[in-house]
């Protein structure tokens, strides 16, 4: 068997910094780490990769995050089980692989418009609509929109690639990840993307539609990279 060459992930190695760092200060279980920015700084890291990283230690109970107030050291040991795979894929990483694929998806989808796909994204955005306070339910119709395009272009295998990166984002990572910044104003704001994808693909206008669908990702990463990890979001 060949041996595994592939570094550790970014935000692994900011991680494995972050505890060298608690243990080189001796900060007990409770006690306030530096803040975002100056952990940042410190450590000369990005903030995209510091959050991730921050967030993979809370999710394994190494950390705890409190909004509002701070970054602390967990009071709770780690539970069996709770280290994430040091192959894990980003939240980041993940949606940045989207926009490419899904980019592409959507110009073909544009290529191959028929009524019943464009009847299949009126009823999700009317339903995403309705949903913006129901974080759940936000989240499916949101998987349930991309896949629809895909399918769109009359290819499973597309089809199905669509779903499966998509589920990554239900991980307990991505998942603990994205509620720090999610909120009615970023569905919002998802939901008018979405729109405009929609209208791309009923035209017919294939370069608007890849353009419209890796707006819509990028932005979905700008939103998780420009705001603070402990502060309080107003209007989220």
């Amino acid at each position: 068997m060949l041996n595994d060459t592939r570094p550790r992930r970014q935000y692994r190695q900011v991680a494995d910094q972050i505890m060298a760092l608690v243990a080189s200060q001796a900060l007990a279980p409770g006690e306030r780490l530096p803040s975002e920015r100056d952990l940042a700084e410190l450590l000369s890291v990005s903030r995209p990769s510091l959050r991730e990283a921050l967030i993979a230690l809370e999710v394994e109970g190494h950390l705890e995050i409190r909004m509002g107030s701070g970054i602390y050291v967990g009071t709770i040991p780690p539970a069996d089980g709770a280290t994430i795979s040091t192959d894990s894929e980003g939240p980041l990483e993940i949606l940045q692989a989207r926009c490419i694929i899904e980019s592409a998806i959507a110009e073909e989808a544009a290529r191959h418009v028929g009524d019943e796909l464009i009847a299949r994204l009126d009823d999700n955005l009317r339903e995403m609509g309705a949903a913006l306070n129901d974080r759940a339910r936000a989240i499916l119709l949101d998987g349930q929109f991309h896949i629809a395009i895909a399918s769109g272009v009359g290819n499973s295998v597309l089809a199905n690639f669509t779903a499966q990166i998509y589920e990554k984002r239900l991980s307990p990572f991505f998942t603990q990840f994205s509620s720090r910044f999610e909120g009615p104003r970023t569905w919002r704001l998802a939901l008018a993307e979405h729109g405009a994808i929609r209208d791309a693909i009923a035209d017919g206008d294939a370069p608007a539609a890849r353009e419209a669908m890796r707006h819509h990702l990028t932005e979905s990463q700008r939103r998780f990279t420009e705001s603070f990890l402990v502060e309080r979001h107003r209007g989220a």
